[in-house]
């Protein structure tokens, strides 16, 4: 029978350093790994969100999307409910409204205008004593621009232009994300570019 001495028994075992020394990179390569999984999860959130902010945005232009392509008539300038103002001729087509006119009356109109009180993009239409809310939580007042097919900013009423909207959003709705100062983006824009089918 061997008997093992006390040195040989020293030399297979661990020093309270090396111990030491393992369980801090352990610890280290653990708390990377969860710093790394708890920002994936948070970018997740983040994309998830503006995914679903964008098909909520989606549905709520594509009415208006298609208003404007089967429209007989299309102007841009500033607007509320009550009243609209068109952008004079040899003046940059751009604005906070857009009014759509279906048929050839102009007594029979569509408008999309930006409110400044409170941030959102309503739709009215003629004889409307209410407003529904398109889109909320954008800053940018030029919404609406009248465009060539090169993506120039148009000074006249020309029967061929492109109308353009960009929609900028400092929140996200659903859920709730806020995309401003101190987060990851500036802002949330959506960009839509339309022209009108039935062009005369």
């Amino acid at each position: 029978m061997k008997i093992l001495s006390s040195t040989n028994c020293r030399k297979g075992a661990f020093t309270f350093t090396e111990i030491m020394v393992a369980g801090t990179l352990l610890m280290m390569v653990l708390a990377g790994l969860l710093s790394a999984h708890l920002f994936g999860i948070r970018m997740f959130e983040i994309t998830k969100a503006k995914l679903g902010a964008n098909d909520e945005a989606r549905r709520a232009i594509s009415l208006m999307t298609e208003e404007i392509r089967t429209a007989k008539l299309v102007k841009i300038g500033d607007g509320t409910m009550d009243s609209f103002s068109e952008v004079d001729v040899d003046t940059k087509q751009e604005g906070s409204a857009v009014q759509i006119y279906p048929t050839g009356s102009t007594n029979q109109f569509i408008r999309y205008f930006w409110d400044p009180d409170t941030k959102q993009l309503m739709r009215t239409t003629n004889g409307a004593s209410a407003v529904s809310v398109v889109a909320n939580s954008i800053t940018n007042e030029l919404i609406f621009a009248a465009e060539n097919y090169q993506g120039e900013v148009l000074t006249n009423n020309e029967n061929n232009r492109v109308i353009a909207m960009t929609l900028k959003f400092y929140q996200i709705q659903y859920p709730i994300v806020r995309i401003g100062p101190g987060e990851y983006y500036d802002y949330y824009q959506l960009s839509a570019r339309i022209t009108r089918r039935a062009l005369e």
